[in-house]
């Protein structure tokens, strides 16, 4: 969640860094190795790698260890997760690893276009045989395989869901300003940025500025539909189209009501929770630091404090993205790392991981009765609604592509000019389609 190019190399010093000068292990560290289990006949361990240190992430996945630990009594697992920079330290120690042909068992990706690279680059197995043994096709929806399938291959098991295109609103804000109900469509999204306007409230609240590329892909879906969304990442599509243009330009309009912009989503939901704000368009990872208590988050209360919505033109569609599992090529325990794939995929494993996360299970079959308020929501759209991936989190392009277009967004904030826009995303598309 942030501008590739820029960080990329600081991230990669930062990562080894971290790795040099670690103290104790656990959470955060990379310091200790896998092998420190010993020989003899002592369990083998799996070596997992992931971003997950945080309050609920961290939580989620020493639930599904508890369950690999007590399935899989000859394996014990070995927690690689690596704190910071939402997964970019750990992405840049990863890259690191496959470079020097030492990969942990299995590491955390978002599922679709980002893991692009690694398949490319030969440092994956092809998981089809897994989704064939367990059945995998039949409980995740037909969608999602279709999005994560690389010519007829599947190459990760994802263990959650998140939304991108959720409209957070202070309910006491739009009445104040007028507004009886959330906005449905893009023209009603702006006749109502424009009420809070006339209020002396903020309209529209953006953090840094992935945010604005977030905000873009939402507009894009709201303005342009499912199916000439999806299009847009196919070969051939026409970023210069009258449908892009006109989106664009929407996007435009809508960016022209938003504040100041602030450090991260985090100050700019909490404008919205703290009613200096009326609307925020933001993933759902924000129902947790709305919701959760003080220590963890805002300890706001739901429909009262806060409320949500599918973002404008966007109701029907599940705007997604996908923490998943990998099994790289020549890791050292590939039995283990099988082993703690099938726990991911699993319906267990699932429902202990994602009501402590913040997200919903990928899976359809899901113990409903274990997610709740938001949640709900989120599960029975997920059951029901069409799928479009993602731009700023990993679905739809790939690496170099988001740096492109994150480029454009960039230089868009400073002009404003919605033509220069356009090209440069026809131009990122053309250079970096699939």
């Amino acid at each position: 969640m942030r501008r590739w190019l820029a960080t990329v190399s600081i991230s990669i010093v930062s990562a080894l860094s971290l790795v040099a000068c670690g103290g104790g292990g656990g959470a955060g560290q990379a310091s200790q190795s896998p092998a420190a289990s010993g020989g003899g006949g002592e369990k083998k361990q799996v070596e997992v790698f992931s971003w997950w240190t945080g309050p609920g992430e961290a939580d989620g996945l020493q639930a599904m260890k508890k369950i690999f630990e007590q399935q899989n009594p000859n394996y014990t697992f070995f927690d690689a997760a690596v704190a910071g920079g939402s997964g970019d330290k750990a992405k840049a120690l990863l890259q690191s690893k496959l470079q020097a042909n030492t990969p942990p068992d299995t590491f955390q990706g978002h599922a679709g276009a980002e893991l692009q690279g690694y398949i490319k680059a030969g440092n994956l197995e092809d998981l089809t045989f897994l989704y064939d043994e367990l059945k995998l096709k039949d409980v995740f929806p037909t969608q999602l395989v279709d999005q994560i399938s690389v010519e007829g291959k599947i190459y990760s098991v994802p263990v959650n869901i998140h939304r991108s295109n959720v409209l957070w609103f202070n309910p006491a804000v739009l009445k104040e300003a007028g507004v009886a109900a959330a906005p449905k469509t893009i023209d009603e999204f702006i006749a109502d940025l424009e009420k809070v306007k006339a209020k002396g409230k903020i309209p529209l609240s953006i953090g840094s500025e992935w945010t604005v590329t977030h905000l873009m892909e939402n507009v894009l879906l709201g303005s342009m539909g499912t199916d000439a969304y999806n299009a847009l990442f196919k070969p051939g599509a026409d970023w210069n189209s009258p449908q892009v243009t006109k989106a664009l330009e929407s996007f435009a309009k809508i960016m022209s009501y938003a504040g100041d912009p602030q450090d991260d989503w985090q100050p700019a939901a909490k404008q919205v929770a703290d009613g200096e704000a009326a609307f925020n368009i933001m993933g759902d990872w924000a129902y947790g630091y709305f919701h959760n208590p003080p220590e963890g988050g805002l300890g706001k209360k739901s429909k009262t404090d806060f409320d949500w919505a599918p973002a404008p033109g966007t109701e029907g569609t599940y705007m997604w993205l996908s923490d998943s599992f990998t099994l790289p090529k020549g890791a050292k325990n590939r039995d283990g790392a099988i082993a703690w794939l099938k726990v991911a995929a699993s319906k267990e494993g699932q429902d202990a991981f994602n009501p402590k996360k913040g997200s919903i299970p990928a899976r359809k079959d899901a113990d409903q009765s274990l997610y709740t308020d938001y949640l709900a929501d989120a599960l029975k759209d997920w059951s029901s609604n069409k799928l479009a991936g993602s731009i700023q989190h990993g679905v739809s392009v790939n690496q170099p592509w988001l740096a492109a277009i994150t480029e454009s967004v960039g230089l868009f904030i400073g002009s404003k000019d919605v033509k220069a826009l356009q090209q440069g995303l026809a131009d990122a598309a053309k250079s970096n389609a699939q």
